[in-house]
């Protein structure tokens, strides 16, 4: 998980460690960093997060803020919520956005998507499909 962060998080998470770390001796207190970012569960209990740990916790948020974004825009085109997004529910939300979609250009993005052919996008197929966008 952190080996796909870009270089560029990478050093902003070592320079917020670093105003963390007060000794700035790569290794910190347990407790000031669970008040900071309040996650240690995963994280061996050796008493101290050096900053190998705090780029693991923290490239960890970041996958949690995407699959939580990812879920409020999978809402937006569940209009039924019925766990599903459906041609119909897809055209209405595009047309709701301004955007001209017949429903045959609906029923073909929603093939593009549909990874069991069952004729409905679920959230995983919709989380893969946004994901391999990125």
């Amino acid at each position: 998980m952190a080996d796909t962060l870009t270089d560029d998080q990478v050093a902003q998470f070592r320079e917020v460690f670093c105003l963390i770390d007060k000794d700035s001796d790569e290794d910190q207190n347990m407790m000031m960093m669970m008040t900071v970012i309040n996650e240690a569960d995963d994280i061996e209990r050796k008493g101290k997060i050096d900053f190998e740990d705090f780029v693991i916790i923290m490239a960890r948020k970041m996958q949690e803020n995407v699959v939580d974004e990812l879920k409020e825009a999978f809402k937006v085109f569940d209009r039924d919520q019925d766990g599903f997004i459906s041609a119909n529910e897809l055209r209405q939300v595009m047309m709701n956005m301004g955007e001209r979609l017949t429903m045959e250009e609906a029923e073909q993005m929603i093939r593009e998507a549909d990874l069991d052919g069952d004729g409905v996008v679920s959230f995983d197929e919709f989380a893969r499909m946004m994901m391999a966008a990125l």
